[in-house]
C-alpha cells in the first residue's frame, strides 16, 4: 500500500489551488462590479493608449468589445454564476483538504468537464501554454481518479 502522506500533501496543494481560483473569481467579480460605475470604454481606451497598442488589433479590440457589453450585462445572473463558481471551488477545496471522497469526486469531475473545451481550444490555437493547461488538468484528473480508486483500500486497512 502506498504511503498516504504524499497523497495528503498533494490533496492539500490541489485544495489550496482551488481555493485560490475561487478567491480570484471573487476578486474579479468585485472588480467588474466596481467598473460598472465608471466609463468602461474610456478606461479601456486609456489602457490601450498607455501601452501603445493598436485598438484594431485582436486583443485590444476584444477588450473594447467587452467594455461595450459590460454596461448592459445582466448583473444578477453574473453575480449568481460567479458566486456559484466560487462556492464550487471553495467546496472542492474544503473536501480535498479534509480528505473527503466527495471532494475528490468533485475535483475529478469538474476538471474532466474542462478537458474537451481545453483540447478544442488547443486544436484551433496550438500553443505551449495550451499544452501546459491540458497536460496539467489531465494529470490532476488522473491523480484524483487514482486517489479515489485507492480509497476503499484506505478505509479497510487490513
Amino acid at each position: 500500500m502506498a504511503n498516504p502522506v504524499p497523497d495528503r500533501r498533494a490533496l492539500h496543494l490541489i485544495a489550496l489551488f482551488e481555493a485560490f481560483k475561487g478567491l480570484a473569481a471573487l476578486a474579479a467579480l468585485v472588480g467588474v462590479l466596481d467598473l460598472m460605475h465608471h466609463d468602461v470604454r474610456r478606461i479601456a481606451m486609456d489602457l490601450i493608449g498607455r501601452f501603445g497598442l493598436d485598438p484594431a488589433a485582436h486583443y485590444p479590440s476584444m477588450l473594447l468589445h467587452y467594455a461595450d457589453l459590460l454596461p448592459g450585462a445582466n448583473v444578477p445572473a453574473m453575480v449568481a454564476l460567479c458566486l456559484g463558481y466560487v462556492a464550487l471551488r471553495w467546496g472542492e477545496a474544503y473536501g480535498l483538504w479534509n480528505d473527503q471522497a466527495w471532494g475528490e469526486w468533485l475535483g475529478a469531475l469538474s476538471g474532466a468537464l474542462y478537458l474537451p473545451f481545453e483540447v478544442s481550444h488547443l486544436v484551433h490555437k496550438p500553443s505551449w501554454s495550451g499544452w501546459l493547461v491540458v497536460a496539467s488538468n489531465l494529470a490532476l484528473v488522473v491523480y484524483l481518479v487514482v486517489v479515489l480508486q485507492r480509497r476503499p483500500a484506505k478505509a479497510n486497512p487490513g
